[in-house]
């Protein structure tokens, strides 16, 4: 007896459905993480309106080549973290970790070098690394990004970094945040600085992590940026960028230093700082939080990447610059200091009714309420008055209509004050003009017919 209903408990087991988690590394997007996505969207499409940028948006995965020419080869992203797949003809092809390659590819493609130059794109897109997740870094991950291609200027290098300052400010978190800026040389330069991070780290090979001994001969200037205590002390002992860059590099660098001046922008010079992927040259920056209080340290970053669009088939010479934004990690640092944004998704008013005459009567009720856009829920299920009052609670509305057999027969409803408690019964033809002046106009969720909505 007892081993049948063990057989029992067993069969109920397995015909019980499995319980889906996500992977390890992405997120649902909940409603109320959502009002902080819109406001940074916002604010973002609003500083990039003012400055003539244009939207553009690549496709979520490319030929694999894309990234491997345009980020580099030995990058961390192209050798470890891209997720790359075959299709159904035997193609390589890669989910974007990063956007500035399928840009500057789009660039080409769609033949932008014809256009008034420079050209200045913004998008705001989920990327993906197969990363190890931690606090403000994630296998899925959106990025605000800005390019500028076709010119070649130190003024536009202070107008973008002003720009980044500018969403930052706008989110309330500037104070926390401080700008490193460096300039790496030209691609000569560049080659002569990675050779002598060579000649440097060789030998003390035994003093530096996995992923550093990696990156000596793939992509020796990645050395500077490792967190490890010991990498650290090698690299304050490295040779700096400004040992090895040209002239006219020094000279351009004093150029944004006094443009950043003269739009009151603070920053730190930091000869650290030399951006990972192989396509920066010139001005490399990025702001990042002072006290690190388990947050990733920087929020936004980028530079200038003249030599891009020639090595991805473009016409050369092509000059562009630009940066990239982390959403998560913005978001997570405005929650971190409490900083409440503004809701558009709180309802306006409940609709109760009692019986099918007064539940059809509100169907087209909470149409027209909505048409007049008031955002309204209601006319839900069969549960008691009581039951309805308590959801509208629960919905946190500040008033409520209530339509019962005697309103009905009346051809009137009740008006609910819910924060108060009072009510008063009103002509149901006059419903939607009460509670659009109790509500107030200009919390109206409205627009015009053929107007776009983002």
């Amino acid at each position: 007896m007892t081993a049948a209903k063990d057989d029992s408990n067993t069969e109920e087991k397995e015909k019980k459905p499995k319980k889906f988690q996500t992977p390890k590394g992405v997120n649902d997007i909940l409603p109320r993480d959502h009002e902080y996505y819109t406001y940074l969207k916002k604010i973002i499409r609003h500083r990039c309106r003012q400055a003539g940028f244009r939207r553009v948006t690549t496709p979520i995965f490319e030929f694999t080549e894309v990234f491997a020419r345009g980020i580099g080869e030995g990058t961390d992203i192209v050798s470890k973290e891209m997720y790359v797949f075959e299709d159904k003809a035997g193609r390589s092809l890669a989910l974007k970790p990063e956007s500035t390659a399928g840009v500057v590819r789009a660039y080409i493609e769609n033949g932008m070098s014809n256009w008034p130059q420079p050209v200045e794109l913004y998008y705001i897109e989920p990327h993906f690394r197969y990363d190890k997740p931690q606090k403000g870094r994630y296998r899925q991950f959106w990025q605000f990004g800005i390019e500028v291609i076709g010119e070649k200027d130190a003024a536009l290098d202070a107008q973008i970094i002003q720009l980044s300052r500018l969403v930052i400010e706008d989110c309330g978190v500037y104070p926390l945040v401080e700008l490193h800026i460096n300039n790496i040389g030209d691609f000569e330069s560049r080659e002569k600085y990675a050779e002598a991070l060579k000649n440097h780290y060789i030998g003390k090979e035994r003093s530096l992590c996995d992923s550093c001994n990696d990156r000596l001969h793939s992509n020796p200037l990645r050395l500077l940026d490792c967190k490890a205590e010991d990498c650290k002390i090698l690299a304050q002992l490295a040779p700096k960028a400004s040992e090895y860059i040209s002239k006219e590099s020094k000279e351009y660098h004093e150029k944004v230093l006094e443009y950043l001046e003269e739009l009151g922008i603070d920053y730190i010079e930091n000869p650290m700082l030399v951006r990972g992927l192989d396509y920066y040259n010139q001005t490399v920056f990025e702001f990042t939080v002072t006290d690190n209080k388990g947050q990733q340290n920087s929020v936004c970053g980028g530079g200038r990447y003249d030599g891009l669009t020639e090595l991805m088939g473009g016409v050369p010479d092509t000059p562009a610059v630009g940066f990239a934004m982390g959403l998560e990690r913005m978001i997570e640092l405005m929650k971190r200091e409490n900083i409440r944004v503004p809701s558009k998704d709180n309802l306006h008013i409940f609709v109760a009714q009692l019986g099918d005459v007064a539940k059809r009567k509100c169907l087209s009720l909470i149409s027209e309420l909505r048409e007049h856009g008031i955002k309204t829920v209601g006319a839900l299920g069969k549960g008691s008055m009581k039951a309805q009052m308590r959801l509208a609670d629960k919905f946190g509305v500040p008033y409520s209509l209530i339509l019962g057999i005697t309103e009905v027969r009346d051809g009137t409803i009740i008006l609910r004050d819910m924060e108060k408690g009072k009510q008063e019964i009103i002509p149901i033809e006059k419903a939607i003009e009460k509670v659009i002046e109790v509500i107030g106009e200009k919390n109206l969720d409205t627009y015009s017919p053929g107007e776009v909505i983002y």
